[in-house]
């Protein structure tokens, strides 16, 4: 079989003690990554049409006290928007303060999810995009960012600087 290096990736991988970066989690597996993985998050870059059969809805989800944002992306660009970059990125970080775990994908959680986690740890060690995407590879090695979203990333950094930058200035 050509398909067994598959067996050899996890379906996902815990980035830090709040972010699960990985591929659609299969309704069966739903109730495992809520009571073992303590995950209260669900940050889902797909478009409705990729889950809709596979994965548990927004209600299903919310049965399970977990909370899913849909940050639709289209998989043949993968590439998220800045303005949803900073949606999933403050998402994250709300159930972060509340001590939950997230669970980010897209479909192989490999390129759209792996981008917005990229965002994250931009935006929380003041990283730049190379060194959250050298991060997240250590993990979890067969992500694949491409030039593009390396862009939005950047863009998304530049905003991160300026932020901390004025309020450092606003501090007495």
């Amino acid at each position: 079989g050509e398909r067994r290096p598959l067996r050899h990736r996890p379906g996902f991988h815990r980035i830090d003690r709040t972010v699960l970066l990985g591929a659609l989690p299969l309704r069966a597996r739903s109730s495992r990554l809520v009571q073992e993985e303590n995950v209260r998050a669900v940050l889902t870059l797909n478009e409705d049409y990729e889950t809709r059969f596979l994965c548990c809805s927004a209600r299903e989800w919310e049965a399970m006290g977990v909370e899913q944002l849909r940050l639709s992306t289209v998989d043949l660009t993968g590439v998220p928007t800045l303005e949803n970059l900073q949606k999933g990125v403050e998402f994250v970080l709300k159930h972060q303060e509340c001590g939950n775990s997230v669970y980010v994908h897209c479909k192989a959680g490999r390129s759209r999810s792996a981008t917005m986690v990229a965002a994250y740890l931009i935006q929380v060690h003041n990283w730049s995009p190379q060194e959250a995407i050298e991060a997240i590879a250590k993990i979890r090695p067969h992500i694949l960012i491409r030039h593009k979203q390396v862009q939005v990333l950047e863009r998304f950094h530049k905003l991160v600087i300026a932020g901390t930058a004025s309020q450092s200035e606003q501090k007495p």
